[in-house]
């Protein structure tokens, strides 16, 4: 005898029942804690969040940059804090006060140096974990959605350092933020009312320090912030790629867990605690012996107070923006205008975000990918870091023609990805993770 149809939204559904071991946990809970999810699921968050959730247990080294880069966030959001207190965002004043920082707060050079140094650390975590991203498919399908906020992140984070980048007020700082500035005088018809609206001045001057300063120690990070959250958001709702590119999810066994995933906590948490004490080391060897980069993290023109009237010998950004910097002064004025260099430069930054629909080929991870797309992507990385060293050394006719040609090498990579992708040989793929 079949039974009557009941709606799916019937009210006369049986009534939850939860299992011997939730009833269990919930026992275990003091009064305090049982008070605190009465009014705010604090418990039920680290259940779904940390101990619920299953990671692929093949996880190896480069899937460490996430947790290294919320590591690094926290830092320069405490570092950037303590050098508010004392920083004063005035022309007339920004630059001692930051040597005032340097050498008479208490402890205020290493605060000034864990800041000048996380944001190269930040870059150069952010960097690899892009990298990883591209290395196993983590822009595929269905993770489009998380490429492009981690993209969003990537941008938001360029003008962070940007903003900063203003704020000592050295000499670096004053004309690498107006050759910057400058480019958004190259657009055609508004551009040089748009460059007066970017610095709130006709020229650089105490208006764009107060300007600059506001959007680095609120309005962006308080951006970045949100969009991390969605990042992290997103990344729990289609969970964590495989490095052989397999989705865990498809393999369960009968409780419904993943045969191939293992609990994020305990397992990934030790490993990612282990990756942040190596890390700290690194890091505090820097701060302590390296503070200044060998002039890339604090060029030496940045040791001298902004003179306008006074043009450094060689203008160059920090290192993370040198890549950018070399294809804009590799590509040629056009009846005196910069634009198209300037297209070019933010076309670099932008074609990020159509990765996920350029890759045609029928697998993910390179580790199954054929020989041409290891040769792109081989010349890809080798014109990036030859786009990094040629923005940080002086111009010459021999350096903006190698520039050319590791440009056109970094959007090939882009631009011919769906012809290669397609075309590329594939080594059949695993039906379950390997190491």
């Amino acid at each position: 005898m079949t039974e009557p149809y009941k709606p799916e939204n019937s009210k006369t559904e049986a009534p939850k029942v939860e299992s011997p071991d939730t009833e269990t946990k919930k026992a275990e809970k003091g009064p305090a804690m049982k008070w605190i999810d009465e009014r705010l699921p604090v418990s039920d968050f680290i259940e779904s969040q940390l101990l619920s959730y299953y990671a692929p247990k093949n996880f190896n080294f480069w899937y460490f940059m996430g947790a290294l880069s919320l590591l690094v966030l926290v830092i320069q959001i405490f570092s950037g804090v303590f050098l508010t207190m004392n920083y004063k965002p005035d022309a007339a004043k920004a630059f001692s006060s930051v040597e005032f920082i340097m050498r008479d707060v208490e402890f205020g050079w290493l605060i000034r140096y864990m800041h000048s140094t996380g944001a190269s650390a930040f870059f150069v975590v952010v960097y690899l974990h892009i990298f990883r991203g591209v290395l196993y498919g983590s822009y595929r399908k269905p993770r489009e959605l998380l490429w492009i906020i981690g993209m969003f992140i990537y941008l938001i984070l360029m003008a962070e350092a940007f903003f900063g980048y203003l704020l000592p007020w050295g000499q670096m700082s004053l004309w690498g933020g107006q050759v910057i500035v400058n480019l958004f005088a190259s657009v055609p018809v508004i551009g040089i009312g748009l460059a007066e609206w970017v610095r709130g001045d006709f020229v650089i001057s105490d208006v764009t320090l107060n300007r600059f300063f506001a959007y680095h120690v609120i309005l962006v990070p308080l951006v970045l912030l949100l969009f991390v959250v969605l990042h992290l958001v997103a990344l729990r709702q289609v969970g964590s790629n495989s490095p052989d590119g397999i989705e865990i999810k498809d393999h369960k066994n009968s409780q419904g867990l993943p045969i191939d995933g293992i609990p994020f906590h305990p397992y990934m948490t030790v490993k990612d605690l282990f990756m942040v004490m190596v890390f700290l080391f690194a890091f505090s060897f820097v701060i302590f012996y390296h503070p200044t980069g060998g002039g890339y993290f604090i060029e030496p023109p940045n040791y001298e107070v902004a003179n306008p009237l006074k043009t450094p010998e060689h203008i160059a950004p920090v290192w993370y923006f040198t890549p950018f910097y070399a294809m804009l002064r590799a590509v040629p004025s056009i009846a005196g205008s910069q634009f198209p260099a300037t297209m070019v430069m933010f076309g670099a930054i932008l074609i990020w975000f159509f990765l996920p629909w350029l890759d045609k080929s029928p697998v993910k991870s390179i580790r199954y990918k054929g020989p041409i797309t290891k040769i792109f992507l081989g010349a890809f990385v080798v014109s990036f870091i030859g786009l990094g060293i040629l923005g940080t050394q002086p111009s010459s006719s021999l350096a903006t023609n190698i520039a050319q040609v590791l440009t056109v090498v970094y959007f090939a990579f882009f631009v011919a990805m769906p012809i290669y992708s397609r075309i590329d040989k594939t080594k059949p793929v695993p039906t379950r993770l390997t190491k």
